[in-house]
This record gives C-alpha cells, sequence and structure tokens, in this order.
C-alpha cells in the first residue's frame, strides 16, 4: 500500500483544536477515498487476482520460490516450508498453508507425502507438522530459471523476491484459479494439461483454438454457454450417475466444487421436503467417488426419472459462471481464456528465446576463454612472465604475446582476460592437453551451432519443446470431464407427487392443505393450478396451501406450461343476450397470476360448456335451441373434432344468435379431464327432434337468421376461427 497522505496545514480546512489551542486539526475529507483506492488497489494485484505472466497470485509464488530455495531432491516438513515463506509473505501461516494444500491438491507443481485431504469428501489435510511436500519435476523443469528471472526486495527489505516467475506453459489455465477482490472477483477453471500443450501447438502453428474446461473430479459438462470463460458464461456440471440395478443407482462421480457431504446433504434435503423417492443413500468413497442410493419401491419403477430428479433437485447438478480476470501490464483486464493461452504462449516463446540467448553468451564467453588459455599454453606466453618485476609488466606481456592470434578470437580481449589467464595454477598448465583443449573447442562450437540454429527457427523449437513437455508429463492427465449437451430438466417433470390437491368450489379456494374439502388429484409442491371460472376467466397459479382461485369453477387442474395437446372445448354466450360463440383451443404462454378472459371481453359473457380433451378426441355436444316461430330446427350437433384448435386468444366463431334452452354431451371427449358442462336458463323446453351438423357453417351468414338446411334434410353449420 502507499503511504499515508500527509496532512496539508495550508488547506482550507484546517481548523483550530479548541481543546488545544495553537493546535490544528486537520478534515478527513477526502482520506477515506484515497486510502480506500490505496487498499482496493493492493487487495487485487497483491492478494487476489493472478498475473498472466505465471497464473500465480502473490503467495503462491512465493510459495513456490520459497520451495525452490530449499530444494535439495528431499521432502521437507510443510511447517517449514510455511515458516521460510513467511520471510516473503506478510500475512500469516494460515492463509500461506491454505495456499500451500490448494496447490498441493492439483496435483501439478507439489509432489506430496501424508494426508493433505480428500478433495471428494472435503476432508481436510493434516496438520502442517504431519505432512510433507517437495517441487515436482516438472516444476522444476518449467517454472523455474534464476537466470531470466526478474527480482524485487520483499516487504521488509531483507531478501529478494521474483516479480514474476518465468514460467513456460499455461499455468494459470491449467490450475484455475479463483479469488475475491474489492468491486473486483476472477474466477478461471482448470483446463486439461494435454489440451493446453496441443493449443499452445495450435496457436503457434497459427491454428484456431477452442480450450474447454476440465476438472479433477470429472463429471458430465455441457459448455454450450461457456463463452471462452468471460463474465456472463455459464457451465452446467452433471454427477456420473450409473444404474446398478432397478432398485439401485450408484454415484461414480461429482460435479466440480461440490463434495460427497455436500451431494448427499443435498439429496436428503431433497428427500425431506419429498421431491424424491428415496430409501437410503451410503456413501462408499475412498480413492474414488462411490455414493450409493437404494430407492423407494415407488421411485424403482422408473429409475431413469429417479435420476432425472437427482440432476433437478440437488446438487448432482450444479451451475458454475466464469469471470477470466487476471492481471496485465500491473491493471486488471478481462481476457477470454483462448487470449491468455496465446499470452502464455508467446510469453513461453520469449523465455525460450531469452534462455537461448543466454546461452549462446555464456558458450560464446567460454569458447573465448578456453581459446585465449590454448594460446596462452601453446605458445608458452606463460614462460616470459618470469621476468616481469611489475603488475603492469605481467599485463604489457601478455598483451604482447596474445597479439598476433587475436585475429582467430570472436571478440576483444579485455583486461579481465589477461587478469583470468594470471590465475592459471601451473598444475593445469603442466597437465595441459592439447587434443583434448581442441575437442572441447569443437564441442562448445557444434553447441553455439545448435544455439544459433534454434534462434533461426525459433518457433519450431518452441512446438518441440512442447511436444517434449507432452512426453514427459502428459502421461495419466487425460480428459476426465465428459463433454456434452443436456437439455434443462423441468423439475415439475420430475418430481415425486409429493401432496394432493383440494378445492372447496363454494367458496372458491384451492391448495393441498384443505383436507376437508373435495379432493381433486395427486400433485407436488411445484405445480401450476389452472382455474377456469364461468364469466370466461382463468388464472395459472402456483400450487399453494390455500389460495382463492374464484367461484363457479367450471375447470380446475394441474397446469402443465407449454402443454399444446390439452385442448379445451368451449361454447360461450358473448355478453348478456349475445351470440353463442363456440372455440377449440389449447393454453399457453401464460404469466403466473394474470387475469386472462377466454371470451370476447363484453359485460355478461359466460361459459355455457367447457370440455377438455386430447387433440383427437373432442366431444359432441348437442345444442338445444328455444323454440320461436319459423325456427324449424332445434337441435345443433358440433362436433369438436371436426373444429380447427387455435391458441386461447381466438374469440372463435358464431354458433347461433337464437337463445339455447339446453346443451347436453352425446360423446366424445376425456371423462377423466376434469370436463364440465352448462346448461341454458330454461332446461325444461323439450326441444324437437335432433338434426345433425355434418359440416358447420356460421348462421350469421343467414338472411333469415335461421339455420340453413342442405338437401340431406340436416342442418349445416361451420365454424370459422
Amino acid at each position: 500500500m502507499s503511504e499515508m497522505t500527509p496532512i496539508n496545514n495550508d488547506s482550507p480546512n484546517k481548523h483550530e483544536n479548541p481543546g488545544h489551542p495553537g493546535e490544528d486539526t486537520a478534515a478527513i475529507a477526502g482520506m477515506y477515498k484515497t486510502w480506500f483506492l490505496d487498499y482496493a488497489s493492493y487487495v487485487i494485484l497483491e492478494r487476489a487476482v493472478p498475473y498472466v505472466e505465471d497464473g500465480l497470485k502473490p503467495v503462491q509464488r512465493r510459495i513456490l520460490h520459497s520451495m525452490f530455495e530449499m530444494e535439495d531432491g528431499r521432502y521437507n516438513k510443510v511447517a517449514n516450508i510455511i515458516g521460510n515463506t513467511m520471510k516473503y509473505h506478510p500475512h500469516g501461516d494460515a492463509s500461506i498453508g491454505d495456499a500451500l494444500v490448494q496447490i498441493g491438491q492439483k496435483n501439478l507443481l507439489i509432489d506430496t507425502q501424508g494426508n493433505w485431504g480428500n478433495i471428494h469428501t472435503g476432508d481436510s489435510a493434516a496438520a502442517p507438522r504431519y505432512i510433507e511436500a517437495r517441487l515436482s519435476k516438472f516444476a522444476l523443469e518449467v517454472v523455474f530459471n534464476p537466470k531470466t528471472t526478474v527480482w524485487q526486495l520483499s516487504y521488509d527489505g531483507r531478501n529478494r523476491e521474483p516479480v514474476t516467475l518465468p514460467v513456460k506453459f499455461p499455468l494459470l489455465l491449467a490450475m484455475g484459479v479463483e479469488g475475491i477482490a474489492v468491486g473486483l472477483a476472477s474466477k478461471v477453471l482448470p483446463h486439461n494439461f494435454i489440451e493446453l500443450i496441443q493449443g499452445s501447438i495450435d496457436v503457434l502453428k497459427g491454428k484456431k483454438t477452442n480450450l474447454m474446461p476440465d476438472f479433477a473430479t470429472g463429471g458430465v459438462a455441457d459448455f454450450s454457454n461457456y463463452k471462452e470463460g468471460l463474465r456472463g458464461g455459464r457451465i452446467r456440471i452433471r454427477a456420473v450417475i450409473e444404474k446398478l440395478d432397478k432398485k439401485t443407482l450408484v454415484i461414480k462421480q461429482i460435479p466440480y466444487g461440490t463434495t460427497t457431504t455436500s451431494v448427499i446433504e443435498s439429496i436428503l434435503a431433497a428427500v425431506e421436503k419429498g421431491k424424491i423417492k428415496i430409501k437410503k443413500v451410503e456413501d462408499n468413497t475412498a480413492s474414488e467417488v462411490e455414493i450409493v442410493i437404494n430407492l423407494h419401491p415407488e421411485a424403482s419403477q422408473d429409475p431413469d426419472k429417479a435420476i432425472e430428479a437427482l440432476y433437478a433437485f440437488s446438487n448432482c447438478e450444479v451451475s458454475i459462471s466464469p469471470n477470466s480476470c487476471i492481471i496485465e501490464d500491473g491493471r486488471p483486464r478481462f481476457l477470454s481464456v483462448n487470449e491468455i493461452l496465446e499470452i502464455s504462449t508467446r510469453n513461453t516463446v520469449d523465455l525460450l528465446k531469452l534462455e537461448l540467448e543466454i546461452a549462446r553468451d555464456e558458450k560464446e564467453t567460454e569458447w573465448h576463454y578456453n581459446s585465449l588459455e590454448k594460446i596462452f599454453i601453446e605458445k608458452r606466453i606463460y614462460r616470459s612472465l618470469e621476468v616481469c618485476e611489475t603488475w603492469d609488466q605481467i599485463m604489457d606481456t601478455i598483451e604482447a604475446g596474445l597479439k598476433p592470434y587475436l585475429k582467430n578470437l570472436r571478440r576483444p580481449v579485455v583486461h579481465d582476460d589477461y587478469v583470468r589467464l594470471t590465475e592459471l595454477k601451473i598444475k593445469r598448465i603442466s597437465r595441459y592437453d592439447a587434443n583434448r583443449a581442441e575437442e572441447k573447442l569443437l564441442a562448445i562450437e557444434a553447441e553455439l551451432a545448435e544455439i544459433n540454429d534454434n534462434l533461426n527457427n525459433l518457433k519450431n523449437y518452441a512446438i518441440n519443446y512442447f511436444k517434449e513437455l507432452l512426453k514427459k508429463f502428459g502421461k495419466g492427465r487425460e480428459r476426465r470431464t465428459v463433454i456434452s449437451s443436456f437439455e434443462t430438466i423441468v423439475a415439475s417433470k420430475v418430481i415425486a407427487n409429493n401432496q394432493k390437491l383440494y378445492v372447496n368450489r363454494e367458496e372458491g379456494f384451492a391448495g393441498y392443505g384443505m383436507k376437508r374439502d373435495e379432493f381433486l388429484r395427486d400433485c407436488s409442491d411445484l405445480d401450476d393450478v389452472i382455474a377456469i371460472t364461468g364469466d370466461g376467466k382463468f388464472t395459472v397459479t402456483r400450487i399453494a396451501e390455500k389460495a382463492y382461485v374464484g367461484k363457479d369453477l367450471r375447470h380446475i387442474d394441474i397446469f402443465t406450461k407449454n402443454d399444446e395437446t390439452t385442448t379445451y372445448n368451449m361454447i360461450y354466450q358473448d355478453g348478456k343476450g349475445g351470440p353463442i360463440m363456440v372455440k377449440r383451443f389449447f393454453i399457453s404462454g401464460i404469466t403466473r397470476d394474470k387475469v386472462y378472459d377466454l371470451t370476447k371481453g363484453a359485460d355478461g359473457s359466460k361459459i355455457l360448456y367447457l370440455g377438455v380433451s386430447g387433440p383427437t378426441n373432442g366431444p359432441r355436444v348437442n345444442v338445444h335451441l328455444k323454440p320461436r316461430p319459423k325456427l324449424k330446427n332445434l337441435v345443433i350437433e358440433v362436433d369438436f373434432n371436426e373444429q380447427l384448435t387455435k391458441n386461447r386468444s381466438a374469440i372463435g366463431n358464431v354458433l347461433t344468435k337464437f337463445p339455447i334452452a339446453k346443451l347436453r354431451v352425446i360423446g366424445g371427449g376425456d371423462p377423466g379431464t376434469g370436463t364440465n358442462t352448462g346448461s341454458a336458463p330454461n332446461p325444461a323446453v323439450t326441444p324437437k327432434p335432433v338434426t345433425t351438423a355434418a359440416a358447420v357453417k356460421n348462421t350469421a351468414e343467414s338472411t333469415d337468421d335461421t339455420p340453413k338446411t342442405g338437401s340431406n334434410g340436416k342442418t349445416q353449420i361451420k365454424l370459422e376461427f
């Protein structure tokens, strides 16, 4: 954090302290803003968000640097690692220990020994004094190189620590990271080791990459809305559930971010609420997940539906929203995982180039020193030093002796080179082997040629580097999470019937808590109820213990959303004394608790008949008209199967403008669908014999307002929607 902002004594906000005359106090206006921004910047840059260069948070970087500092090939007590890391990290041993365990559980950078916890069960690691760790061979090869590391002073100025580690691998994407800062959060999901290396090779070849996460816990995931890890994306992960038999299910893999304990608790909570019928749950997890679920006899009749219910009501399916935020050039940025891979690959190429350049300089220096030594000994220049009495004479003698051979060297000879020659021991000179010296120079020249060739073909060199990583460390790192695509499970379709629906038609109430009233049907507490009243209004509402749905109920039942197979057949009067209308429709696209009108909306409209059926088994209804002069046919037969089925908003068509005496269902329909019939105000009128309508025509088109009669003597009524 930056230092505290000094108080400006010349500020207009300065006031004299009344308790201490002569002393001034400063207003704190603005201090909060300054200090808060300093704190927020510190948390973002120094604690919560990883750097794109090495993919590490500061605490992780300091742990790895401390372990490299202690590295001797043997395991170290975690307590000792924590203590050594505290030289670099100012936030205490607890944060260091937790971060170290998290790195160790990812099984990539650290070789562990002892009880490091279990990512499947959520069991914590043993105390730091009981567990040990060392850097993995992979970490030693790709993470560390003091020659290419940029250093800075530690928080107390006593030690050096790396600004970032020279990681030559997309470590951030391999390990994943999650952190919450001030006003900012980061969540990068882990990806597959092999796919990351192949992705880096594709980047170098100019191919497009499309990375998908891979989780150590396995599972099946739908990445169709991943959005490359950016904000707004969402993935769904499911457990792997196998059917052992009709009565037994076994969970073999669990979703990322869950444990067997949390999964079992969510299942038991769903059972307690009656959403799933399960008899017993057993956790047999050890090194691999195994949760055995014994189904209730009712659920065992359809184990596939039980599996879907587990996905719908428990942590067997979870959703995760990524938020790929990293630090680049000292500031937070939101980048896609494919962009991060490209940056990491370019960074790896730059580091490989820097390593080659350093190696070339070292080899050229080695060749230069060996060449000088060869000339110095073979030309016996060292013998000329015996007569020199001063240091300057020695330097001049060596310079004069080397001068004829300088043209064979690759760089100028400097004073330090002369000094180095004077440090040669007599023993080395006496045992000098010219042939071995020549062979060594030739070997150095061959290495230099190889280094220069790699520098000239840097892309191929980087590709070969990644291929070698894959060959050495890729075994056993195959993808564990299966990439799939699955539809969202509608909870109301898979939930077990855990309630009963009752209705009080007289008072207009319905619900699952009205056990003294009329029983309607079994249901669940996630179901919706549709209620249609005699005035042609209907609502759809979530089932409750007791809720008002309206009096004069003509139809009440469980409502299935977007169901176009349930067909409603209705005859209604449009307003008081208005024409008789007929319509056949389905109901979909509704808003819960909103009142809808199935009629044209005129005052006094009422339903005369309402039947519910399937799309092909519509009812047949006889409509009996009141006798009046010139009205020959008093009965109209309406066959709803001959009518077009449209949306609920269709107003229907005019059946007749004459008053109705009564209606009678004569066939068709489904008696189990809750069909209700209505009657006209004067059912005592006895109609004349029925005349069947083979086709239907709008009677309003008749000039004398009487139904037309065909050549066969039958009334023809045409219903047009």
